[in-house]
């Protein structure tokens, strides 16, 4: 099935193939008809499997619909979404998929000034993604009216209710004076929460779950070192050198941690960028955008990034550290191999770090691959001082490494 097959605006269906949308993924297809009837919907299905479109097509539609009908203006959809990053991405999706269609989306979040949200509001919107702190501050100073809005839904839902959001849930809801349809959509939910999402919902919402053995695309290989927690930063440097040129996405537990590493890689003579919550928003829009565009290739950051951001072509996602929750592993890994792109996710395993490593490989239900290093060339990654002498000492080291596997596979074909 095509998308232009689908009973959707013909402006949208343009959008969707200028987009290069011609077929939709599992998700799109079991979503979107149900979206389109306004059921309530709770789905479940891989990072970077297009959930956003899977929404965003029948919500935009449904708009337009209501817009053509003559209803007067005012906001008819909510997206509420954890973190301000995720709003912006959201909004580049939504303000794609509605060019020349006179749907106006707009995203508000914290970390900006609030005047230039509230003129826009007041020019008139459509649909409204939100952060629950900006949008509810902006309620009461009635910058924002909810009075019309027939549709709600939650982004990475999981997290919203895992994070107490589950208040503003449920105060939106009482500010929403019609009836409305209600959509829930997240990569990974456990039992807790998938019953806090179950009371927000119709009894009679439709439950979509894609892959529920395999919470990861199968796009994405994973890979494991065993390394001692010292000595990570010599080995991700060896990697970035190993892989030049390469887009990756460099995970960490801590603000702290995620300067020290960018020095580090720094004295090294490796450019890295940090995005983390401290950082004022502007900076960290400014930052994201360097990395998307390519003009800075390494990018370490904390787990405000995890989820779902959707950056163009990350070759590999490496976890310095392991993730204190499993769940947060596989929102980690779903930066790569994203759509039909393929996509490594490499983690650095300390020995403190094993119980993580085997919730985390319970959670995905198999093994992850562990790459074996003999003593000789883990000392050859760690016995160096930072400096270029000593970068241009390993690289000559890994060379010779990769000379000899090449001679031993001849002698083995022979």
């Amino acid at each position: 099935m095509k998308f232009d097959t689908y009973p959707i605006n013909a402006g949208l269906k343009k959008n969707l193939a200028r987009q290069g949308l011609i077929r939709p993924t599992d998700i799109q297809y079991k979503a979107i008809p149900s979206v389109l009837k306004g059921e309530d919907v709770l789905a479940i299905a891989q990072t970077g499997t297009g959930k956003t479109v899977a929404f965003a097509v029948p919500v935009i539609n449904r708009v337009i619909e209501t817009k053509a009908a003559g209803t007067k203006k005012g906001i008819h959809c909510i997206v509420m979404v954890p973190t301000r990053e995720l709003a912006v991405q959201i909004h580049e999706v939504f303000a794609s998929l509605c060019s020349r269609t006179r749907v106006k989306p707009f995203a508000v979040f914290g970390g900006v000034e609030q005047d230039p949200q509230i003129e826009k509001l007041t020019r008139g919107i459509d649909i409204l993604i939100a952060t629950p702190g900006r949008m509810f501050d902006l309620i009461s100073q009635k910058a924002i009216d909810v009075s019309r809005v027939r549709m709600l839904v939650l982004d990475e839902a999981d997290q919203m209710l895992d994070r107490g959001f589950i208040h503003d849930i449920q105060s939106i809801k009482r500010h929403l004076k019609q009836r409305h349809q209600t959509l829930f959509f997240s990569a990974t939910i456990n039992k807790e929460i998938k019953k806090l999402a179950f009371s927000q919902v119709k009894s009679n919402a439709i439950r979509i779950q894609i892959s529920p053995d395999d919470p990861v695309s199968k796009n994405v290989s994973h890979y494991v070192f065993f390394v001692e927690m010292d000595d990570k930063r010599f080995f991700l440097r060896r990697f970035i050198r190993d892989h030049e040129g390469a887009k990756v996405l460099v995970f960490v537990r801590t603000t702290v941690r995620a300067e020290r590493v960018a020095k580090a890689l720094g004295r090294s003579g490796i450019s890295a960028l940090t995005i983390y919550g401290q950082k004022e928003q502007a900076q960290r829009l400014e930052v994201m955008d360097a990395f998307k565009s390519g003009q800075e290739n390494i990018l370490i950051a904390t787990d405000v990034s995890a989820r779902g951001i959707d950056i163009p072509n990350v070759d590999y996602v490496v976890n310095y550290d392991l993730p204190d929750q499993k769940e947060t592993y596989v929102h980690r890994v779903g930066r790569t191999g994203r759509g039909r792109e393929k996509g490594s996710a490499v983690s650095f395993c300390s020995e403190g770090e094993k119980n993580l490593l085997a919730e985390i490989e319970a959670f995905l239900n198999k093994k992850i691959e562990e790459v074996k290093m003999g003593r000789k060339d883990y000392s050859l990654t760690v016995d160096v001082l930072d400096g270029p002498e000593s970068i241009q000492d390993m690289i000559r080291a890994n060379e010779d490494f990769e000379k000899k596997r090449r001679k031993k596979k001849k002698k083995i074909k022979k």
